[in-house]
């Protein structure tokens, strides 16, 4: 029921007989939300009104009321962002959320969502953190981090007493890209999107198409939105330039990790490729065999989490040649985030020893309760 209502073009009547089998709607609801397509599934079942219990439209109902005031006040909250750095003269992108909400599904509130994604340079980085001190927010990386130039997985910051939660990015956090982002390149080649008769600056189709395959990867594709929002992308009615995001991808070193996530949103989602653009990725036979871990993964339900050994492989493979994954696992490996940050001390200890403690934090967080 999930990969039908994932798919670009989910059928009507597949959808129609499936309701007619006796259906466990409070697992159905979780596995749903769990993968991130619950908002898919309620808008995608015509007959959900007729097929569930009453317990269950109502609390359909109630989610769907949440999530849609959720939205519309992060929504509102971009726009008040984007217009409040407009004014400081900081250049910001929005990615993900209402963005790829609207580009995959035509709609900002259709996907499933808990923050707001934007893009500064890292140059810009201290004064959007003043900025948003400013303006009610708390920051997860203080101002002192940042200062001594300490590189976090992502610059959180949080509204008290409410759910705003907005996460900025730079070419230095996106470390997961086995090169850094080309940051001047992709604000000179960015697009828009139109919410509510408002422009928003965005990344170009493309390279949003690239970034969204490296974040499916990072975590090793086992939330089914991840492939249904590759599908809706590639299948949408902004057309993508192929030859462009090859090359975006190619820039960043993460030619097969695009390949990756195309092959997964063709054999999971049913998304249609050009031909040619399949043939390409149908050639790596690398990616087909990352693609089978994945689909088995997905429709095991008890599947223990990855162990470090697993996670280890697939990073090495999913990068291209042995000795390219064995660098970019080495680079990730030795790259410290806030989670090896000395509590408190963050300006005191050095990169050396943040970066030689990571191996072993990793290992012992992965190493428990998880495959061996």
């Amino acid at each position: 029921m999930l990969i039908e209502c994932a798919s670009p073009r989910p059928s009507a009547a597949g959808l129609t007989e499936l309701l007619q089998d006796s259906i466990d709607w409070p697992a159905l609801l979780h596995l749903a939300d769990h993968h991130g397509v619950l908002s898919l599934l309620v808008e995608r079942l015509p007959k959900l009104q007729i097929a569930a219990l009453p317990e269950i439209r109502e609390t359909l109902r109630e989610w769907q009321l949440r999530h849609t005031v959720f939205t519309l006040s992060l929504t509102a909250e971009m726009f008040r962002l984007l217009e409040h750095f407009a004014g400081l003269g900081i250049e910001t992108l929005v990615t993900k959320g209402p963005a790829l909400s609207l580009r995959c599904y035509g709609a900002p509130g259709m996907r499933q969502y808990g923050d707001l994604d934007l893009i500064v340079r890292d140059r810009d980085m201290e004064r959007a953190t003043e900025a948003m001190i400013a303006l009610g927010y708390a920051p997860k990386v203080p101002l002192v981090a940042i200062q001594a130039a300490k590189f976090p997985g992502e610059y959180a910051f949080h509204k008290p007493a409410t759910d705003l939660l907005v996460e900025f990015h730079t070419e230095r956090t996106f470390r997961y890209h086995p090169r850094r982002m080309p940051i001047e390149t992709v604000f000179a080649r960015s697009s828009s999107v139109t919410i509510d008769t408002r422009e928003v600056p965005a990344l170009a189709i493309e390279d949003e198409l690239v970034l969204i395959c490296i974040h499916g990867a990072k975590h090793f594709w086992e939330r089914l939105m991840w492939m249904a929002d590759v599908a809706a992308l590639v299948s949408g009615k902004q057309a993508i330039n192929w030859e462009r995001a090859w090359a975006a991808a190619r820039e960043v070193g993460a030619a097969r990790i695009v390949r990756l996530g195309l092959r997964l949103a063709m054999e999971v989602a049913g998304a249609d490729l050009p031909e040619q653009v399949a043939a390409q990725v149908r050639a790596d036979s690398s990616a087909a065999r990352l693609a089978a871990q994945i689909t088995s993964r997905l429709a095991a339900s008890d599947t223990p989490r990855m162990g470090i050994r697993a996670r280890a492989a697939f990073r090495v493979t999913m990068r291209g040649s042995f000795w390219d994954g064995f660098a970019y696992l080495m680079r990730l490996s030795l790259s410290p985030t806030e989670e090896d940050w000395a509590a408190g001390a963050e300006t005191e200890r050095s990169w050396l020893l943040d970066a030689l403690g990571r191996p072993l934090r990793l290992a012992r967080k992965h190493g428990r309760n998880s495959e061996t």
